[in-house]
């Protein structure tokens, strides 16, 4: 039994079930978050969490307490929202000891409580202002503030990143993660964002259509996903799904492209190869992240099995520390990532390296990974 049990537990409006059939249990400390494209469940879930929407089947229980049919405000839990839901005419100080003050929390314990997580959060100088005197990260500060104060069992965050640009955004979620190292606080996290969902968590709930298509550390989605959505949704740029065929040749198992023209290639196969022999002379999908194609100077040295492919650069993408090249091998595009100072140009026909040993097989019917 964990800190915080989800069993089982699907959502239905009328007769359209939304969630279906949930089971996550989150240790006490951990940081969960619950990732997928809009309208797969993940804020239905947190809501159903925080007791703002009934559960249809199943349980939730926080400590071991079920908390099926139990009212928000008796759940011990705390909510930052995507929208803040700041009091306007109310200051920063307030805000944040305001439900202190309707559970009836002395004076003096309020205060402290809003010294220490003012010192915390830096906003001790803030505090006399209104929430329309405030950027839009230091808003979200004060919303933090406001759920750190009350001390809950879990913390439920919804969301509350996607209101800030782009740089201010990356900074939130490096003082998130430090709050979550500091405090070791029971967080679950809703997002859209794949790179905060393994920047932040502890581990990931990867959602799509009302089911947990994933749930596992950051490293084991995306270096082992699932299925094909896993594999596409999580990594920017996605993983390159390359359809392709299998042959068995004695020991080895291959898997190559064959375009009209006859161009294509042949990569020698060294994870599933086992498992790939049920498929000789079949269609799979072979997954290869960006990163496990580039150039031979470039390439991990420790791997097991590198394939040296010759491809024709169509694009590059000069992004900082990294150039993101688009080529055409074996007629399909990839997009490989190479060093900074890579030297391609659109056009011409380049070496690439591609790490086998990074290679994932997906059935293209069932469109889960083959082991």
């Amino acid at each position: 039994m964990g800190f915080l049990d989800i069993n089982n537990a699907t959502k239905s409006y009328g007769s359209v079930q939304v969630l279906h059939n949930v089971d996550i249990s989150v240790e006490e400390g951990e940081f969960l978050v619950l990732v997928g494209p809009s309208g797969c469940g993940k804020s239905t879930l947190l809501n159903m969490i925080a007791g703002l929407e009934e559960i249809t089947t199943g349980d939730i229980s926080i400590k071991g307490n079920l908390m099926n049919g139990v009212h928000p405000s008796q759940r011990n839990i705390a909510m930052v929202f995507q929208s803040y839901a700041l009091y306007p005419n109310m200051t920063v100080g307030k805000n944040i000891t305001f439900g202190l003050e309707m559970h009836g929390v002395p004076k003096p314990e309020r205060e402290k409580a809003l010294a220490d997580v003012a010192k915390l959060l830096q906003i001790e100088l803030l505090l006399d202002r209104k929430p329309g005197q405030l950027s839009g990260g230091q808003r979200q500060r004060v919303a933090m503030g406001r759920a750190l104060v009350r001390k809950p069992d879990v913390f439920l965050f919804d969301e509350p990143l996607s209101n800030l640009d782009a740089k201010l955004r990356v900074d939130m979620r490096t003082e998130i993660k430090k709050l979550h190292q500091k405090l070791g606080t029971t967080i679950v996290y809703v997002t859209h964002d794949q790179i905060e969902a393994l920047t932040l968590s502890t581990r990931i709930a990867v959602m799509n259509g009302g089911y947990v298509q994933q749930l596992g550390t950051p490293k084991e989605i995306y270096d082992t996903p699932a299925n094909l959505f896993v594999a596409s949704f999580m990594g920017s740029p996605s993983m390159n799904l390359l359809p392709m065929t299998v042959q068995v040749e004695g020991e080895s198992v291959y898997v190559k492209t064959q375009t009209k023209d006859g161009e294509g290639v042949r990569l020698k196969c060294v994870n599933s190869a086992d498992a790939l022999r049920a498929y000789d002379g079949q269609k799979i999908t072979m997954g290869i992240r960006p990163e496990a194609i580039t150039d031979p100077d470039g390439a991990d040295q420790s791997s097991r099995h590198i394939e040296a492919v010759q491809a024709r650069v169509e694009v590059t993408e000069p992004a900082g520390s990294d150039t993101f090249v688009t080529c055409t091998f074996g007629g399909f595009e990839c997009v490989a990532r190479m060093r900074a100072d890579a030297e391609v140009k659109p056009g011409e026909i380049a070496p690439f390296a591609i790490n086998m040993e990074k290679a994932i097989p997906f059935d293209p019917q069932t469109e889960n990974r083959i082991a």
